[in-house]
């Protein structure tokens, strides 16, 4: 499809509109192994750019477009609206724009590009920080200041806990905060020749997500910590259990072990890739819960229940390319993974990242029915 023809480009076209019918208990006893009655089911994170476009010319409704129609079974979340990350002074500047890309510089002065029709978040070119004195130029935007409280949060966040939603919070990623500040590169040198300024940026940030945070698990029930990584690919991760157990374990558990002595129940870990060699560092670090798992870098499901148990909660774990296929080939995924994870209970099962271009309504539509036609007849056996 011509990139000119795209309707939906942005990153909020692309959201998705599903029932979320499940309450907080339910889903906190479910994903703690505590109770497993009924099966949970969603949609993680909804079409790629271009696929809504290709569906309308398939003869899809609105519904199906914003995916209110597709019957789902997950939870309802609230994410209480404070900032453990860095305070943003302004917004992008545009330095160029052309048909295929648009070129910004963001607050840290970094450049930032954004290929138009095939993503929705801009990649950086360039970091700011190499050196500890670079680093220090910026901290003060990962500092503790009141103006990280958003309007009437703790009001807000009773609300939600009252409707019965999921109460969540976030923290900046130990390895993807870094990273966001010196890149790849020069991260995975800086472990080994600046371990000071790695350890002053996640010390940094640690405490102001303590500060914040501890505001507001001692008014509010928190349910939820959830952190963004995305520090693997197909050949592994991008830091391995050293540097884990190192430098990320001692942030994590200084968050966690707060918000877990006041009742938090669920640690989730949001990275793409292969991540097997560094799970059994980060469930010391504290996580239960990962998501997405995705099949296509060796995230099997089905393999990581059988080792890990009810130490790991699963959310994902679908393949998202098989839904492009054969009915045939969608029906042996669906039999190879949700008979086990039903039956062992903890688990969230959707596809494993955005649904790819190329893959036919009619595929998705028969991937769901299927899927509910495995977990009801599962679910009869519980």
């Amino acid at each position: 499809m011509a990139k000119h023809s795209l309707r939906w480009t942005r990153h909020e076209d692309l959201a998705i509109n599903i029932e979320r019918s499940v309450r907080r208990e339910e889903f906190l006893d479910h994903m703690t192994f505590r109770k497993n009655e009924r099966p949970l089911f969603s949609e993680l994170f909804g079409p790629i750019i271009g696929l809504k476009e290709e569906w309308l010319e398939q003869g899809a409704t609105p519904d199906e477009l914003d995916f209110s129609t597709f019957r789902f079974r997950c939870e309802r979340r609230f994410h209480v609206p404070v900032n453990t990350g860095r305070i943003v002074r302004r917004p992008p500047e545009t330095i160029e724009e052309t048909d295929e890309y648009v070129i910004t510089r963001d607050d840290l002065g970094r450049t930032l590009k954004l290929s138009k029709g095939t993503a929705t978040l801009a990649l950086p070119l360039d970091f700011p920080v190499k050196t500890i004195d670079d680093w220090r130029k910026i901290k003060p935007l990962y500092e503790f200041s009141a103006e990280r409280f958003g309007r009437n949060w703790e009001r807000k966040s009773l609300d939600a806990a009252a409707r019965g939603e999921v109460v969540c919070v976030s923290i900046p990623g130990g390895y993807d905060e870094p990273r966001e500040l010196m890149g790849e590169v020069e991260l995975s040198y800086a472990f080994y020749e600046q371990p000071e300024l790695v350890c002053d940026i996640l010390d940094t940030i640690a405490e102001t997500a303590r500060r914040v945070l501890d505001r507001v698990s001692s008014t509010v029930q928190v349910d939820l910590l959830s952190v963004h990584e995305d520090m693997a690919g197909k050949s592994g991760a991008l830091a391995g259990p050293k540097q884990i157990d190192e430098f990320i374990a001692p942030y994590y558990r200084r968050i966690w072990n707060m918000l877990a002595d006041r009742g938090a129940r669920l640690f989730d870990q949001d990275s793409d890739g292969d991540m097997n060699s560094v799970i059994p560092s980060f469930l010391e670090a504290g996580v239960n819960m990962m998501h997405p798992f995705e099949p296509a870098a060796n995230m099997d499901i089905v393999t990581v229940r059988e080792k890990y148990g009810d130490r790991l909660a699963v959310y994902g774990g679908i393949d998202k390319h098989v839904v492009r296929r054969t009915p045939e080939e969608i029906t042996a995924e669906l039999e190879y993974k949700v008979p086990p994870m039903v039956r062992t209970g903890g688990c969230v099962l959707g596809l494993d990242h955005r649904i790819p271009n190329g893959t036919p309504l009619a595929n998705y539509r028969f991937y769901v029915e299927k899927t509910w036609e495995i977990l009801d007849r599962e679910a009869a056996k519980l």
